[in-house]
């Protein structure tokens, strides 16, 4: 299995140098289609264009090349992270103050293993949220295995696109009468 360590730091330079942020890097598909998710965002806008997506894969090309941290075959995907983007470092729950999340956490704590809620900030390394019941939790980070954003009216308002540019076109055409 690849190291998926040794694989960011091969990357995240490259990312940053381009004047992007990592948000993530993961191996996905399994053995069937292995695929590695570079996920990484404009600091501005907390999005990435088509462009910006092909000029990262094509920077990252030579890196992996030589480094070959991955012993078979895999297809690379750079991607944007998107409206319901993953929460994968600690300041993404400071950046999503304010903001419905999925939490899930690699044991339970205090007899739960799921969590869902506002993010009402980070202390240190612990994570505060109110969830529908307004009851407070607070998250140790390092126990977190999985979280993402959840959509919302709010989350669109605040994530509007940066370009329709490239989108596909809605063609309306004058009903043909096939009778």
């Amino acid at each position: 299995m690849a190291d998926m360590d040794q694989i960011a730091n091969i990357i995240e330079p490259v990312v940053k140098a381009m004047g992007f942020e990592l948000v993530r890097v993961k191996m996905m598909g399994g053995e069937e289609e292995p695929t590695l998710q570079v996920m990484a965002e404009r600091p501005d806008t907390r999005q990435l264009t088509i462009d910006d997506c092909a000029a990262i894969s094509r920077a990252l090309d030579e890196p992996l090349e030589e480094a070959d941290p991955i012993e078979h075959a895999y297809r690379l995907e750079v991607s944007s992270p998107g409206i319901d983007r993953p929460l994968t470092r600690l300041k993404d729950y400071s950046d999503w103050s304010g903001h419905l999340a999925r939490i899930t956490l690699e044991e339970k704590l205090a007899g739960q293993k799921k969590f869902k809620g506002v993010i009402d900030g980070v202390d240190g390394e612990t994570i505060m949220l109110t969830d529908d019941h307004e009851k407070e939790h607070r998250i140790p980070y390092p126990m977190i295995e999985d979280a993402k954003l959840l959509f919302t009216d709010r989350l669109l308002q605040e994530t509007q696109p940066l370009s329709a540019e490239g989108a596909e076109e809605i063609n309306e055409e004058e009903g043909t009468d096939n009778g």
